[in-house]
């Protein structure tokens, strides 16, 4: 017990050894609450800031589609303009999709297209072909041309209806009429169908979105670019399946920019994908009209 002498408290050695004991215990847990302070910050930054492919960059990256690495499944699209490809290494960097341009309008043919195909199908990425629709040729023409250069592959991903204004051509800046941009986009989609037995999948920018498809097709998968904010800010009313979120990516195995997107859903949703050709959310609907029957 404690005595007072008029000038001090003398413990005596029980209490010390008490108090010591307690001061020690007070200091561990302390020190485990510091710790668990810290973890619990460390797991909620990585949460807030989760980069499932740190070895893919951005030269230019915006805030506004910050959140688009948060999604688990990625990939490219890509073009002559990439150059030479390493596929392996693209396959390295953890890409899990690539679209590659095939053809364009009635007459044009990706000069790399063969290339890319056959290189990313040796290196195991699942790949599917685009066509980039040219306003000024029949709809009629374009996919005789599509079927005569795109190889019918039942391993490849659906193919993609590339539909924007070339407001910079040099040969076909116009803008048809809606309902005449509609009737050409749903003889393709349909051509693409019947050529394939797969879906397509519609890729499209805001200003041709807000032009003809809004409210339109809404029983398609929709890719949509959007390098400045989040799809559901720029797109109205439009579930979308892919998000191309910047075009000055950077990936192993691609020397400069290149197109890089999100696939909205989680590894799961992107394995029945792989699995159907279909988008998960629209199973029930597109069986029901023969699809979604499997590789």
């Amino acid at each position: 017990m404690s005595q007072w002498n008029g000038t001090a408290l003398t413990l005596d050695a029980p209490t010390r050894g008490r108090l010591a004991r307690l001061s020690t215990a007070r200091l561990r847990a302390g020190s485990k609450r510091v710790l668990a302070a810290a973890l619990l910050a460390s797991l909620a930054a990585c949460a807030a800031n989760n980069d499932f492919y740190p070895t893919k960059g951005d030269v230019k990256p915006h805030p506004g589609v910050a959140r688009a690495k948060n999604h688990p499944i990625q990939g490219i699209d890509i073009s002559r303009w990439q150059g030479p490809i390493d596929w392996a290494s693209v396959k390295g960097a953890g890409t899990q999709f690539a679209f590659i341009k095939a053809t364009e309008g009635g007459d044009h043919v990706d000069e790399r297209f063969r290339e890319n195909w056959e290189g990313a199908g040796r290196a195991g990425v699942p790949r599917g072909a685009y066509h980039f629709v040219y306003w000024c040729r029949s709809a009629q023409d374009q996919m005789e041309w599509f079927k005569r250069n795109v190889p019918n592959d039942p391993t490849a991903l659906p193919p993609v209806l590339d539909v924007e204004w070339n407001g910079h051509s040099q040969t076909c800046p116009r803008r048809l009429p809606k309902a005449q941009a509609l009737g050409m986009i749903r003889y393709m989609l349909s051509e693409m169908e019947r050529y394939t037995g797969k879906r397509p999948i519609i890729y499209t920018d805001i200003t041709f979105h807000k032009d003809v498809l809004e409210d339109e097709l809404p029983d398609y998968p929709h890719w949509v670019r959007s390098t400045a904010a989040e799809p559901e800010q720029r797109f109205s009313n439009r579930k979308w399946m892919l998000w191309q979120f910047t075009s000055t990516g950077r990936v192993p195995g691609v020397r400069g920019d290149v197109d890089r997107n999100a696939f909205y859903g989680s590894p799961a949703e992107w394995a029945s994908f792989l699995a159907t050709d279909c988008d998960p959310r629209e199973h029930r609907s597109l069986t029901a009209q023969g699809l979604c029957s499997g590789k």
